[in-house]
């Protein structure tokens, strides 16, 4: 039996005994109460509006670089083009105006929610208007813009989420956001460039715009936060005020450590996923179809089930059990490299990482929301989320010379020692005994 035959058959060998479980011991009831919280309205807003958030991301990024790609652009404007993304990394220095000022509709956050989105969906359609070949500044300018709203999208509906959940439905309002994010960059990454084999490219992102638009109606339907928040009565106040009500806190340095290091052996391990992958001689469409793939349906399961876990034993249990399972998922990689080319265990060990970190994604993402007061939503999530994303880029640079010296195996071992300082800091952080979320 060739290797992919046999893990068909054992995939579908599995599935069946678990619905044989599930059906005969009676465990649909016990199920259901882990996903009760999934059927509050308030969560359930969330997937449409992490779905608005997503969408835009890869309409500047490599959507946008294949569309100027099959237009012949020389590659060194298209390398230039990676700058398009600076919005996303700077959304703190506007954030304090998304607290100030509120838009005399729906309430101090959707209003900005339907702005952006509106904003988001004109400059879409402008952006497929325009000639990749023969003017690419206009088309840098609209990336650009589209950039700009998006990120300031990001910004209030991460705001939004913070203001309206109560602690219990943090994870799992954490992870639906995170599902429809990720479903957003398949539609408008993959799902975009299929449908440019068959459609003009300006047709495609008249689609993608008309689904920016459709996300306004999730909006007009999603509700209030229950508690009426002052804002900051000044712009002075929403600049400082956050930052001095943040450092008030005891261990306020060391906590913006740990929100650096928490994931930062997940960071390392994912770093070198894909060059790991075909030095090992998989080919390309392998790891297209199961580290791409198979791996956004193991994040995604990750983090639904991760939501479901904190609220059923908390935002600071689920912190310390998420660390152990990130650090240990990457010695699948390890057993991999030692094992070579098996397709058996590549599927396992990319089910395994991605499951653990899409867990840890969502208990983290709660961990940041507790820490917000919401006064001041929109500027200290945007601080605090850009330090997750500063972890991410300078984790990356060492791990080619790390391999280098290692080799892949010791490599993916030594890469559990990431997530020891975050382990370390737990106890003062998120100490076992108190219970939260």
């Amino acid at each position: 039996m060739a290797e992919g035959e046999f893990f068909t058959s054992a995939v579908r060998y599995f599935l069946f005994d678990i619905r044989y479980s599930l059906c005969n011991r009676g465990d649909w009831v016990a199920l259901a109460q882990w996903l009760e919280v999934y059927r509050n309205r308030r969560v359930l807003m969330l997937l449409g509006l992490g779905f608005s958030s997503g969408l835009p991301l890869a309409l500047t990024g490599a959507t946008l670089q294949a569309w100027m790609a099959s237009e012949q652009v020389d590659l060194r404007v298209i390398g230039i083009f990676s700058l398009v993304g600076l919005p996303y990394t700077l959304k703190m220095l506007w954030a304090p105006l998304m607290d100030r000022y509120s838009l005399p509709w729906l309430g101090r956050r959707r209003g900005w929610i339907l702005l952006t989105q509106l904003g988001l969906a004109a400059a879409i359609g402008l952006l497929g208007l325009s000639a990749p070949a023969s003017r690419p500044l206009n088309v840098a300018l609209l990336a650009v813009f589209v950039a700009f709203l998006s990120a300031s999208q990001d910004i209030v509906i991460d705001a939004y989420r913070t203001d309206l959940l109560p602690e219990r439905e943090r994870g799992a309002g954490a992870a639906t956001s995170v599902l429809g994010y990720r479903l957003a960059m398949l539609v408008s990454g993959a799902f975009a460039m299929i449908l440019s084999d068959q459609l003009p490219w300006r047709l495609v992102y008249t689609i993608m715009a008309a689904l920016m638009a459709a996300g306004a109606l999730v909006t007009l339907a999603a509700p209030e936060p229950a508690e009426p928040i002052r804002p900051p009565q000044s712009l002075r106040a929403a600049v400082w005020e956050p930052l001095r009500s943040y450092f008030e806190r005891t261990g306020a340095v060391e906590m913006l450590i740990f929100i650096m290091v928490y994931k930062l052996g997940d960071a390392l391990a994912g770093a070198m996923t894909t060059p790991f992958l075909l030095d090992l001689g998989f080919s390309r469409t392998d790891v297209g179809t199961v580290n791409k793939a198979f791996g956004l349906i193991s994040t995604i399961v990750g983090t639904l089930a991760g939501g479901s876990i904190i609220a059923r034993i908390g935002m600071n249990r689920s912190l310390w059990l998420f660390a152990f399972l990130q650090a240990v998922s990457n010695l699948a990689f390890t057993a991999l490299a030692l094992l070579g080319r098996n397709y058996p265990a590549m599927i396992a060990a990319i089910g395994i990482e991605n499951l653990c970190g899409g867990m840890g994604t969502a208990a983290f993402i709660t961990f940041l929301m507790s820490l917000c007061d919401k006064r001041f939503t929109a500027t200290q999530y945007a601080l605090l989320s850009s330090l997750m994303a500063v972890t991410r880029v300078l984790a990356g640079a060492p791990t080619g010379y790390l391999v280098s010296s290692l080799g892949w195996a010791w490599f993916y071992s030594v890469s559990v020692v990431g997530a020891v300082p975050g382990i370390l800091l737990l106890p003062r952080f998120a100490p076992w005994n108190k219970r939260t979320g």
